[in-house]
């Protein structure tokens, strides 16, 4: 459903408190995914044109436990650092999205394939007879149209989110890289975004 227009169920909102400030914590249901998320807003977003906007998408394995396999909790960390530093900006959690939106425990299930038979993170879920990507970045054009933020510059590797916030209407004035570290444990999985998903990785082939 590509409609920006339509508000959201419920909101709460309060400060939240952290190692790297105060964010203003805004938690909402969409009314389209039913989901429940989270846009963590610092400083003053809504009174500046192109703030600075991450669209993150859970991953409770990269996020909360730290796992190797994934550039996941890498990048969200990065992009709050990013968006203190700058003094203002959005981070949108948005629930649902665990796999590329396949769930957790199909995650876990593509896994066993990429670890036992070699599979990349496509093919793993391919194999499963499962989508590749199904996340639906409604959710994040409907809180920012709620945050009254107008145009923004995003944070992410992927071309594609930027066609997809575009399709909601949000005016996107540029792209911020967000490149994470790589090692060992996480080569597999970026060589595969790049080459076969598109997403823009220059320090992929450096480490090669």
């Amino acid at each position: 459903m590509r409609d920006p227009d339509m508000e959201l169920i419920e909101v709460a909102e309060s400060d939240l408190r952290t190692r790297r400030g105060t964010f203003r914590a805004v938690a909402f249901r969409d009314p389209v995914d039913r989901n429940e998320h989270l846009a963590l807003v610092f400083g003053e977003p809504g009174t500046r044109p192109g703030v600075l906007v991450r669209m993150h998408s859970e991953c409770m394995t990269g996020d909360i436990f730290g796992a190797l396999r994934c550039e996941c909790g890498d990048q969200l960390n990065a992009a709050l650092d990013t968006i203190v530093r700058e003094g203002c900006g959005v981070l949108v959690y948005l629930r649902g999205h665990e796999g590329r939106g396949i769930g957790l425990v199909a995650k876990v299930r593509t896994h066993i394939l990429q670890d036992e038979e070699g599979l990349d993170t496509i093919d793993s879920a391919t194999t499963l007879g499962l989508p590749v990507d199904v996340r639906d970045y409604g959710p994040a054009a409907r809180v920012l149209r709620h945050l009254g933020i107008g145009s923004v510059r995003l944070m992410s590797n992927n071309p594609d989110k930027v066609s997809a916030l575009k399709s909601y209407g949000v005016e996107v004035v540029g792209r911020v890289p967000v490149l994470a570290p790589v090692h060992d444990g996480n080569i597999a999985y970026l060589t595969a975004k790049r080459d076969r998903m598109g997403h823009d990785l220059p320090q992929v082939g450096a480490h090669g």
